[in-house]
């Protein structure tokens, strides 16, 4: 059975997200970050898309090197990082990061957002992804 990570700190969707992709707990995937000097307090993880795609890296893990814009949920690749929740705050852009999963044809969203009553989100009409990153798992065995 599928257990979704859940963000353990108010930016802490970004590291969430990476350990729903690798299939690590938050504090392992916390602890890796930190070794990065990817810190959950530093609001600029907010805005910036890069971090994830390091933490990605460091574990093997390749991610596209562009932001590709959202069009539908079909067209998704089986596995991305998706952004919601965009908006602006002193004109400076933030996001939400999700996790877009599609096994054996069933499509799904993790989301580690502490509030919701289930982390594993299929209300796709109520999500409104402006962007998302193509996640490449090949030779990784992930859950």
């Amino acid at each position: 059975m599928l257990k979704p990570v859940v963000q353990e700190e108010t930016t802490g969707c970004g590291i969430a997200s990476v350990a729903n992709i690798l299939g690590k707990t938050y504090s392992e995937m916390k602890a890796a970050a930190n070794a990065m000097g990817i810190h959950a307090s530093d609001k600029s993880l907010w805005s910036d898309a890069q971090y994830v795609r390091c933490m990605l890296s460091s574990a093997g893990v390749k991610a596209s090197a562009d932001e590709t814009p959202f069009e539908t949920w079909e067209a998704l690749p089986d596995l991305a990082l998706l952004s919601i929740k965009h908006h602006q705050e002193e004109g400076k852009k933030f996001w939400h990061w999700v996790v877009f999963k599609r096994v054996e044809g069933q499509s799904f969203v993790l989301d580690s957002a502490s509030y919701l009553s289930s982390n594993i989100r299929e209300d796709f009409h109520a999500m409104q992804p402006k962007w998302f990153i193509e996640v490449n798992v090949e030779n990784k065995v992930l859950l």
